[in-house]
C-alpha cells in the first residue's frame, strides 16, 4: 500500500512539473508559429514607375496594417520579368516572399527555352489583383494620326517602323507580334527593361510606337506628348473614352490583355495562402482601392487562388500557340 501511495505521489509530481514546463513553453511555441511575425517582401520583376509598381505599392500600403507587419517592395527587373520570378521561385515557402506577377509570365513560359522555373508548378497563386487595358500610342510629333494611317505607312516601308516592349517575351512583345500577323506589317522590335525606360524612349523619339498600359501612358496622352491610336479590349477605356478600340478601328483580332496578380513560392502553407487571399480580396474590393484604380484606368479583380490557377493554365496554352505562330524565341 505504501509503495502505491509513493508511486502515486511520484506520478503527481511528474505531472505537475510537466504541466509547469508546458505552461512556459507552449506560449513560446505558439508565438513562433504565428504568421506573419516579420516583414513581408513583394518582388516586382520590373523597374519602378510602371503599372506593376503602381499596383504593388497600392497593395503593400494597405496589406501592411491588415497583417500587422511591414510590406516592402523589392525591384528585380530584367529578362522580361523572368529574373525576378526565378528569385521568388527559389525563395523559402514561408509566406514572407511574394511576387507581383503578370501576364508576361504566362507568355515567357513558351518564349524562354532555358527558364530555371516552371511558372505553373513553382508558384502558389494567391489572387489576380487587376486587369489593365493596353493602348497603342505614337509620339505627338509623328505624322501618324490614326491606326489605319500607321498600318498603311508600315506596309509601304517594311521594317522601317519600330515598336518597343518591356522586354522579350512580355505582353507588349506578343501584342506587337500579333499586330504584325493580323495587319500584314513588318515592324522592328526594340526590347527595354520595363515600362519606364520604354516610355522614355517613346517620348524621346527613339522608337515609333509602343503597346503599353493605359495606366502608364494616359498622363502623357493628356499632356499632349503622346497620341493614342487604339485601345486593346472589348470596350473603350473609361479614362480615355474618345480613343477607339482596335475592333472599332477595323482590327478585332488583337486581344492580348494584361493582368497583374500576387503569387508565392510553391508549397507555401495553404493557411497562409488563404489568409493572404482573404485580406487581399477585402483590400481590392474596398471603396478607396476601387476609387484609386478607377482614377488610374485599372479594373480591379480580386478572385480566388483556384480561379487564378485556371487562368494561368489557359493563358499559357493560348499564348503558347501564338508564340509558335510568331516564331518568338529567347535563349
Amino acid at each position: 500500500m505504501a509503495n502505491r501511495r509513493y508511486l502515486s505521489r511520484r506520478i503527481q509530481s511528474v505531472f505537475i512539473c510537466l504541466s509547469s514546463f508546458l505552461g512556459i513553453c507552449l506560449p513560446l511555441i505558439t508565438h513562433a508559429d504565428v504568421w506573419p511575425n516579420k516583414p513581408i517582401t513583394i518582388v516586382v520583376p520590373f523597374p519602378a514607375g510602371g503599372a506593376t509598381d503602381v499596383l504593388a505599392r497600392a497593395v503593400a500600403t494597405r496589406l501592411s496594417p491588415a497583417l500587422g507587419q511591414s510590406v516592402v517592395i523589392d525591384y528585380k527587373p530584367g529578362a522580361g520579368a523572368t529574373l525576378g520570378a526565378a528569385i521568388v521561385a527559389k525563395a523559402p515557402s514561408d509566406g514572407y516572399t511574394l511576387m507581383m506577377g503578370a501576364v508576361h509570365h504566362t507568355i515567357a513560359t513558351s518564349v524562354y527555352k532555358n527558364l530555371s522555373y516552371d511558372f505553373q508548378k513553382d508558384f502558389s497563386p494567391i489572387t489576380v489583383v487587376a486587369f489593365v487595358t493596353m493602348l497603342q500610342t505614337v509620339n505627338s510629333q509623328s505624322s501618324i494620326m490614326n491606326l489605319k494611317d500607321f498600318v498603311n505607312q508600315a506596309k509601304k516601308e517594311p521594317g522601317h517602323f519600330s515598336y518597343g516592349s518591356n522586354g522579350n517575351g512580355t505582353s507588349q512583345h506578343l501584342i506587337g507580334t500579333q499586330f504584325q500577323i493580323l495587319t500584314g506589317t513588318e515592324l522592328l522590335h526594340v526590347p527595354y527593361k520595363g515600362s519606364a525606360p520604354l516610355t522614355t524612349a517613346l517620348l524621346g523619339g527613339e522608337i515609333d510606337t509602343s503597346f503599353d498600359s493605359v495606366t502608364t501612358l494616359q498622363p502623357h496622352v493628356r499632356s499632349g506628348k503622346l497620341r493614342p491610336l487604339a485601345v486593346i479590349g472589348e470596350k473603350r477605356s473609361t479614362r480615355l473614352p474618345d480613343v477607339p478600340t482596335f475592333k472599332e478601328a477595323g482590327y478585332p483580332g488583337i486581344n492580348v490583355g494584361t493582368w497583374f496578380g500576387l503569387l508565392a513560392p510553391k508549397n507555401t502553407p495553404k493557411e497562409i495562402i488563404n489568409r493572404l487571399n482573404q485580406e487581399l480580396v477585402k483590400i481590392i474590393h474596398s471603396p478607396d482601392f476601387l476609387k484609386q484604380m478607377d482614377e488610374l484606368g485599372i479594373d480591379a479583380v480580386g478572385n480566388s487562388p483556384e480561379e487564378m490557377v485556371i487562368q494561368i493554365k489557359e493563358e499559357t496554352e493560348r499564348f503558347g500557340q501564338l508564340v509558335k505562330i510568331g516564331k518568338i524565341t529567347v535563349n
